[in-house]
């Protein structure tokens, strides 16, 4: 007999998501594939290590059957046809009415880099999700204001993203063991709502992130598999979209369409944790692989041109969706002449991706939905997807994909002070509970943090030379801490912010991933 147990304290409404049922269909999904997700762990650091000794990466050549293969994966499903606007927001029932309210054609609910692991926000999130797809959700604040679903037209479809294979969920145990936190997301909300959601004529989606190859992918097909025999699903009824933001990954888009098989449906190109992974997986390769400051990197940079052209071939040559990143500027409706700085940045960005050929992006607020649908209706017309346009011009190389020394822009105290700043911000609101945070007019998240203390850690074991002449010591990052600690002045958790960025931007060895830390320190 299973043992499950929830050791997480009391949340609002919990019994309604936290059935015996649902438990027990959690725990089994656990004591299947938890082994499985662990070895692929350890595989994961093998694989690093390859790349590290080698200084490069390159395609499988044991996949060249799959590559030079005539397949195609499933036609979009109902609902995910025409996605040429999808907006990202963590489960927190006000940024949830907003969204589905805000006429995008995707509410990607993000149960992952926008969202802290808190207990009450994974259970409080799942809650949110079986009111959303029931279109029963409704929220009032503590002043009386009300938030309540529109009734006057179709509302986004509902993508939800669960954490990464990496994450633990220590609140939930099996057998005594944490269960992994990517299971805890996508089995609950399967269990609730994949039925519901297909009787309602749309279906059980999800985007998946961090992955790093083809294995990682067939895991995911392996846990639809059975999630669809258990719950009595039509086969291939879940669906899903994969984000490309690892470098290894880059390497394996076709390998992964086709590892997830029938519940394939797109790429999407998760531009920053795919820096953050650049960084990660070079991170002593030596100063080839230093990149500029964080702002200087921008999508027109040649290695990720490269990146996103090939995105786009993979996907529209097996038939998927190819969707476009997140622009991370926020509009300001204070301040007429930064709002129509942070639109014409996005209208830009979008205008690109639907040149290029993708079939639809993100934006990160409501205010943002009709500057990307404009760029998109430009192109597409009435037309709901861009499947049809081939990219057969598009021949990407391993050093074009690997061309950091490519990347224009300089390496500068003011971007270190950024680093310094943001990432203990961020920290400081995460461990609050606020996984997305408006710094400074752009929506910071997990990934973007990542980029920030993973670059300082570069920049210290490279001892890079920034534009004032100053060498990166972790001395000289302990002082820009120090003054610019001094200068966000009172914040909650800022002590805790700062020691737990010191811990992942000074480390001896570089940590993974900063939320691992991090979450010992949440409730």
């Amino acid at each position: 007999m299973t043992d499950v147990r929830v050791v997480g304290p009391d949340v609002d409404r919990s019994a309604e998501v936290l059935t015996p049922e649902a438990l027990a269909f959690v725990a089994d999904l656990q004591t299947r594939f938890g082994a499985q997700r662990d070895a692929m762990l350890a595989a994961r650091d093998a694989r690093r290590a390859e790349i590290a000794a080698a200084g490069t990466v390159d395609v499988r050549p044991g996949t060249a059957e799959i590559r030079d293969g005539d397949w195609r994966v499933p036609p979009p499903p109902p609902g995910l046809v025409d996605r040429r606007v999808e907006i990202t927001g963590p489960t927190e029932p006000k940024m949830a009415v907003n969204a589905l309210n805000c006429g995008a054609d995707v509410w990607l609910a993000d149960l992952e880099d926008a969202n802290t692991p808190h207990w009450r926000n994974v259970v409080g999130g799942q809650v949110v999700l079986r009111d959303a797809v029931r279109r029963t959700l409704a929220f009032t604040t503590p002043e009386g204001r009300e938030y309540r679903l529109r009734e006057d037209g179709r509302l986004p479809t509902i993508v939800p993203r669960p954490r990464g294979w990496h994450l633990p969920e220590r609140h939930l145990l099996v057998d005594g063991e944490p269960t992994v936190g990517a299971l805890v997301d996508a089995g609950l909300y399967l269990f609730h709502n994949a039925r519901e959601q297909l009787d309602r004529g749309s279906g059980p989606y999800f985007y998946l992130p961090k992955m790093e190859g083809r294995l990682e992918a067939g895991l995911w097909a392996l846990v639809f598999d059975h999630a669809e025999q258990a719950l009595g699903l039509p086969g291939g009824s879940i669906r899903a979209t994969m984000l490309i933001e690892t470098i290894p990954a880059a390497f394996e888009m076709e390998e992964m369409l086709h590892a997830l098989g029938s519940h394939a449906t797109g790429l999407n190109a998760g531009r920053w944790d795919y820096l953050f992974s650049v960084i990660k997986t070079f991170r002593d390769a030596g100063p080839h692989f230093v990149l500029p400051d964080r702002g200087a990197v921008t999508m027109t940079a040649p290695m990720m041109r490269a990146y996103t052209d090939q995105l786009v071939a993979v996907c529209h040559r097996r038939g998927a969706m190819a969707i476009g990143g997140m622009a991370a500027a926020i509009p300001s409706r204070r301040d007429a002449e930064a709002n129509e700085r942070a639109l014409a940045k996005v209208r830009e960005d979008k205008t690109r991706e639907a040149g290029d050929g993708f079939d639809g992006s993100w934006v990160a607020h409501p205010d943002l939905v009709p500057v990307c649908r404009e760029a998109f209706d430009a192109v597409l017309g009435d037309r709901p997807n861009q499947l049809d346009r081939q990219r057969p011009e598009v021949s990407v190389t391993p050093t074009q994909l690997l061309d950091v020394e490519g990347v224009p822009g300089d390496r500068t105290m003011a971007g270190l002070r950024s680093n310094v700043e943001v990432a203990i911000r961020y920290l400081a609101a995460w461990l609050g509970g606020n996984g997305a945070v408006g710094i400074h007019g752009l929506m910071e998240d997990a990934a973007t943090a990542e980029i920030s203390r993973s670059q300082v850690w570069q920049w210290v074991h490279n001892e890079v030379v920034l534009d004032t002449g100053d060498t990166v010591t972790r001395e000289l990052v302990r002082r820009v801490v120090g003054e610019e600690v001094a200068g966000i002045g009172e914040l909650p958790h800022l002590d805790d912010a700062r020691q737990l960025f010191e811990q992942v931007a000074l480390a001896e060895d570089f940590p993974d991933f900063l939320t691992l830390p991090a979450y010992e320190l949440v409730d």
